[in-house]
């Protein structure tokens, strides 16, 4: 069979990589992956991403490919695709300093070596030229004249069957079968890795250490591991330390002024290169760039419409206007777990932010930006209360770092306060029910320790809000002391105001304190006063529903379980009619407590496996670990002492997370010391130790998985089981009274394995 003819080998005009290249390894190998499977092929992104270094090291390899030793023809009769594809050479057209569309087709011929002195229009010099020719074009920076590039290609693409293009720009060029491929920023390693090379490269002394890694590694966090702000960070380290920098950030823009002599214009400071950006989008898009410079982290079209539209910029523009920013790279969208939302890096942000102030218009927008994410928090409380009570959870975890914003913004102006204690307050739900007790404590004090008397009584009833709301906190955290004074200051604000539902709630949190303080008497007598009051002020949520549970737990610690399991019952009727899940789980908590005093293990196990995947869904901590306590003690009572010490050692670290362990109390203690009584004769010391310290190690998503899951192993015989029948001695029930948490195992502290 006759051989194809050697093709001949034209090495083109790319430029030799002075500084290496550092990082991208999968993207540049998915990047030619892509060369070979379209012909075009474009990689998009921010301002200093790094796109034009990956373009040119996917067109240095395929240059490499097509220069190599000649292979000879296979049995085929064909050579190294490679090396026919790319015969003609791989070559770059650098067009970011074109700005008349006249020039497009002359640079692109001058780029190419092509002169002719003809009256051809240029276009037809090059579709002559590449007619025949089998090569790869790289166009880098033709985003201010995307449409008039998208027609050249097209052209020459029609063309030109032995033609393809590699381009790099902020937006597609939004041709039929290109294949347009967002660049993403560095992740933390490589950025680490790319901000060492280029800094020792300037100082050879420079060396990564034990000591200067975390600044380091901060740094390149802050930077978004953009490649050039890490390249121009690395310059600034020449003259100053890794913290110095890292201090300096508040002004990266006056700061990243450096850049080597043979850079390109734009890439010479920080502030050049995204202003090349900015210097390229309409006045619209513009404008709502640095009004979306207001947001932190997402945000969604909503907030984007309500918060940046204006009678200078129509609500009805802001979504092709953030269309023209995503086409431009200048936004991220994502998809979240609660829905579309989009993003800017924050060095682009920063950069609109510093417009935005320019134009005197940032106080402004700050205040828009605030009251849209208090209208949300008061939807989603009221939300909470609903069968999208996850969907919920989900958006405000998405929309904290606007809310973390939107609180900031009311601590700013003292005479506004009252607006933070709002916005504190009404994410009760959040701070109680999602697993952020501590952050929530955090707003809580900030909003209060910073009223001084400014806001009037007008506003006493957000006072009095964020005060039972931070005595409920703090009394799940166990501090009692600052539960105890909040909560009496709301009750004694209540009556001086004449706010019957602001006592109701300081009085419940007052039963919940004393619940979990062991005092049953009061527990019961407060949280029943509560209810009465709930009823009567015509208040019904999940927080009505949570004092109905907690009565029940008292009953229950009192030998009352009739009466537990009516109320709990109630509750559960209720949830499961509103699609209430969060306080649902506490209700299940008591049902399988009851169900395990009755010697049903397989129905509490049930009820509790239950309340482990609700309170997994919402990261309540509180909840969860209550849940698989109880549930070591089910285990054991099924005959299976080694997978009920791995969940009492898993639980230890929970309550790290939540506050004092089972709040200190003798009460909620009582099951943790019975199973581990129990665990411990069955097993022996050594292998109950054993056991729970491997439980100590379970991530907790691998614990979620084991509690649902249940034990494996054949169950071991363990005798009569005591039943937790409340009123009975310890030894007879799990639900002590106050007294039982001095009667440990002998020679057991308090939560560790009993001999």
């Amino acid at each position: 069979m006759r051989q194809r003819p050697i093709p001949r080998r034209t090495p083109g005009n790319l430029p030799s990589d002075l500084s290496g290249f550092v990082g991208r390894g999968g993207e540049l190998s998915e990047l030619v992956r892509l060369l070979d499977s379209s012909r075009l092929v474009t990689v998009t992104g921010a301002g200093g991403v790094g796109k034009t270094r990956l373009v040119l090291a996917a067109a240095r390899a395929a240059a490499d490919a097509a220069s190599g030793p000649v292979r000879p023809a296979d049995a085929g009769g064909f050579g190294d695709p490679a090396q026919e594809r790319y015969c003609d050479g791989v070559w770059l057209a650098e067009l970011a300093s074109v700005r008349d569309p006249a020039l497009l087709e002359l640079t692109l011929a001058e780029a190419l070596g092509l002169t002719d002195h003809t009256t051809r229009p240029p276009r037809t010099v090059l579709a002559e030229h590449l007619a025949d020719r089998r090569l790869l074009l790289v166009l880098d920076g033709y985003e201010q004249l995307v449409d008039e590039t998208a027609g050249l290609v097209r052209d020459l693409l029609r063309r030109s069957p032995g033609l393809r293009v590699l381009a790099a720009g902020r937006r597609p060029l939004t041709l039929d079968g290109e294949l347009s491929w967002p660049l993403a920023p560095l992740g933390p390693e490589e950025a680490l890795a790319l901000l060492i090379e280029r800094t020792s490269a300037a100082d050879p002394a420079f060396a990564l250490t034990e000591a200067n890694r975390a600044v380091l590694a901060e740094l390149c966090a802050r930077l978004d591991g953009l490649p050039l702000a890490l390249e121009l960070a690395a310059g600034r380290l020449r003259t100053l330390s890794p913290a110095q920098v890292l201090s300096r950030l508040e002004d990266r823009f006056a700061l990243l002024t450096g850049g080597s002599r043979g850079a390109l214009p734009r890439h010479r400071a920080l502030r050049t290169a995204i202003g090349w950006s900015h210097e390229l989008c309409t006045s619209g898009e513009r404008l709502l760039w640095a009004r979306l410079s207001v947001f932190a982290g997402q945000f969604d079209l909503d907030a984007a419409e309500y918060v940046c539209a204006g009678p200078d910029l129509p609500v009805d523009s802001v979504l092709d206007l953030i269309g023209e920013l995503l086409g431009q790279s200048l936004l991220v969208r994502e998809e979240t777990p609660a829905g579309v939302r989009y993003r800017m890096l924050e060095t682009v942000r920063i950069y609109g932010a510093g417009w935005l102030e320019s134009l005197g218009d940032a106080r402004r927008l700050r205040r828009r930006h605030r009251d849209w994410y208090m209208g949300l928090a008061t939807w989603c409380e009221l939300d909470w209360f609903s069968p999208r009570q996850e969907e919920v959870a989900a958006l405000v975890e998405a929309e904290l770092p606007n809310l973390r914003l939107a609180l900031e913004c009311c601590l700013d102006e003292p005479e506004e306060i009252h607006l933070g204690q709002y916005l504190a307050g009404t994410l009760w739900f959040y701070w109680a029910g999602c697993g952020r007790l501590t952050e929530g404590r955090h707003w809580l004090d900030r909003t209060l320790e910073g009223d001084l008397g400014l806001a009037g009584a007008e506003y006493e009833t957000s006072r009095l809000k964020a005060l039972w709301v931070l005595g409920y906190v703090a009394a799940l955290q166990g501090d009692s002391v600052a539960s105890m004074s909040a909560l009496y200051e709301c009750r004694d604000g209540a009556a001086r105001s004449e706010n019957p539902v602001a006592g109701a709630y300081a009085v419940h949190r007052m039963g919940c304190l004393a619940l979990i303080s062991d005092d049953m008497a009061r527990a019961g007598e407060l949280l029943g006063s509560a209810l009465e009051r709930y009823r009567e002020a015509g208040e019904l949520n999940s927080n009505v529903l949570m004092c109905q549970v907690e009565l029940a737990m008292a009953l229950a610690f009192q030998g009352d379980l009739a009466g537990a399991l009516t109320l709990c019952r109630e509750v559960r009727d209720i949830c499961e009619e509103r699609g209430e899940r969060w306080t649902k789980a506490y209700a299940l908590y008591v049902l399988a407590y009851a169900a395990l005093d009755a010697g049903g293990t397989a129905e509490a196990r049930r009820l509790l496996a239950e309340c482990v995947a609700i309170n997994h869904t919402f990261r309540d901590l509180v909840g969860l670990v209550l849940a698989v306590e109880l549930l070591a003690l089910v285990t054991v009572a099924e005959g299976h002492p080694a997978e009920a010490a791995v969940l009492q050692g898993a639980a230890e670290p929970l309550w790290d997370g939540v506050g004092m362990r089972l709040f200190g109390s003798g009460y909620f203690n009582a099951p943790r010391l019975m199973c581990q009584e129990r665990a411990g004769e069955l097993l022996g010391a050594e292998r109950y130790a054993s056991c729970a310290g491997h439980g100590r190690t379970l991530p907790l998503e691998v614990l979620v998985e084991r509690a649902l899951r249940g034990p494996e192993p054949a169950p071991v015989p363990t005798g009569p089981l005591p039943r937790p029948r409340a009123g009975a001695e310890r030894m007879e029930r799990p639900m002590a009274r106050p007294g039982a948490k001095s009667r440990k195992p002998a020679g057991s502290p308090e939560g560790e394995p009993a001999g």
